[in-house]
């Protein structure tokens, strides 16, 4: 998984770090995955496993700069994406 850090230039915000295990895209999740692949200012990385198998199992997830991201379908997930970024956006923002 995806290490951020705190290297960053003063006033320069990173982009959003959206990590996908391959295992997952039984639930879809790799419709979300190109929807946001196509917005330049998100890193999107497929990977073949990131070791949450009893989550992978059960229900369509993702990482938003190394935090888990779970929901009942992908609409919800994708919703849900969005709002961990926008979250992150607004934080620092607010530095």
């Amino acid at each position: 998984m995806a290490q951020t850090n705190d290297f960053s230039k003063a006033g320069e915000s990173m982009r959003p770090i959206i990590e996908f295990c391959v295992s997952n895209m039984h639930h879809g999740t790799d419709l979300v995955m190109k929807k946001l692949e196509h917005n330049p200012a998100y890193d999107v990385i497929e990977y073949g496993c990131l070791g949450n198998c009893g989550e992978c199992y059960l229900f369509p997830f993702a990482y938003v700069n190394g935090d888990i991201v779970a929901a009942e379908t992908i609409d919800e997930l994708e919703d849900k994406i969005m709002q961990e970024i926008r979250a992150v956006e607004a934080l620092e923002s607010s530095d």
